[in-house]
């Protein structure tokens, strides 16, 4: 038995099925994995995403430790309930998690990802020396994510049987990468699905309460399985297959997630990717990829790549899937920078595929050409 979040007997009043995920007892799909993507397109549908780690940093070096410590700068976020997604990086420049960070009323927030948490922490931490901060985990906090085109409305139903009317015009001007407190929560306008929506912090003890005002208003249970395809379709990376370690965020395409002005800001691992950036010799690059006759194109199979010089190289598929709102299969992969064609080997049958801008989908509807 693994770790279990706040939700979890929830999880199997919904009949969901628990897998073991990063060491947590988790739901990967409740009745049908269609329907609760279907759902989440269409309507809402919510999240348990307690599971990954919460981190909030104080002291009076915690601007100057975040902008030593992330690629991208959080100088940018000017107010509080500002946020920014970016990678942490190592020497090399290969990415050790990629993360969400918040400006709160007293310092800063990251979320980072489960799998990842004991390496993160104790990377956060032998990276502290000269700096004055404090790390303090809150794992009394729960996370649920509601996304989808009615989610914000729903919510703001849920909030205002909480809050005061003020309060419930603060989360309704949110903009994007924007958080609100409001007493013990943390209400942001971000998610993982490509449609509108927010991800509520709150204390563990309130969440099955509000979970079920959730479901009473109409919103589904979502699973693993579901956030996996939904994230897709929006070309949003997952650790430990879209990037990694091994893999440089612009091989990732994680580019824009790099803040190189000012000149002068020196993070880990910018010595790196200024490198990796003067070379002649580009690096891979993460594309998106469309296969609309019938095979689905899953993680690990090879692409062959036809450059500009008529020569081939292989790639690899990092995340591949059937989208279920296009009703053909997708995929990002990772493939040399000069790529004019792929085809990917399928049982060893050479498929022609398109390339295109990773991102399939957004707000329930197809964004490439």
């Amino acid at each position: 038995m693994g770790h279990q979040t706040a939700l979890y007997a929830k999880h199997l009043e919904s009949g969901a099925k628990i897998v073991d995920f990063g060491g947590w007892d988790m739901p990967i799909q409740y009745k049908s994995l269609i329907e609760e993507h279907t759902a989440v397109r269409e309507k809402a549908g919510v999240f348990d995403v307690s599971h990954m780690t919460i981190v909030d940093i104080s002291g009076p070096d915690a601007e100057a430790w975040l902008r030593y410590l992330l690629a991208n700068d959080v100088a940018r976020l000017k107010d509080t309930g500002d946020a920014l997604y970016t990678g942490m990086l190592n020497e090399n420049g290969g990415v050790i998690d990629d993360l969400i960070v918040y400006r709160m009323a007293s310092g800063f927030r990251m979320v980072v990802n489960c799998a990842t948490r004991e390496k993160d922490l104790a990377w956060m931490q032998s990276q502290q020396s000269g700096f004055t901060v404090t790390l303090t985990e809150q794992p009394e906090l729960a996370i649920l994510a509601v996304q989808g085109p009615q989610a914000i409305d729903i919510v703001l139903e849920v909030v205002s049987q909480r809050f005061s009317a003020d309060d419930s015009a603060r989360v309704s001007g949110l903009k994007n990468f924007s958080s609100v407190e409001l007493d013990t929560w943390c209400i942001a306008r971000t998610g993982y699905t490509g449609e509108n929506g927010v991800e509520i912090m709150l204390p563990n003890a309130e969440a099955p309460q509000v979970w079920d005002q959730l479901l009473a208003a109409g919103v589904k249970p979502i699973g693993l399985g579901a956030r996996d395809t939904l994230r897709l379709e929006a070309g949003m990376n997952l650790y430990g297959h879209d990037m990694d370690e091994s893999i440089s965020p612009l091989s990732a395409n994680m580019g824009w997630t790099i803040a190189w002005e000012p000149a002068e800001r020196d993070f880990i691992g910018r010595k790196a990717l200024e490198k990796q950036r003067k070379s002649t010799d580009k690096p891979a690059k993460l594309a998106g990829l469309v296969m609309e006759e019938r095979g689905v194109l899953r993680e690990g199979l090879r692409v062959e790549c036809t450059l500009s010089n008529g020569s081939t190289e292989d790639g690899i598929i990092t995340s591949g899937t059937f989208s279920p709102t296009l009703k053909h299969s997708i995929a990002l992969a990772r493939i040399p920078a000069d790529t004019q064609h792929c085809a990917v080997d399928i049982r060893g049958k050479l498929l022609p595929v398109r390339l295109v801008k990773p991102g399939f989908v957004r707000l329930g509807k197809k964004v490439f050409i």
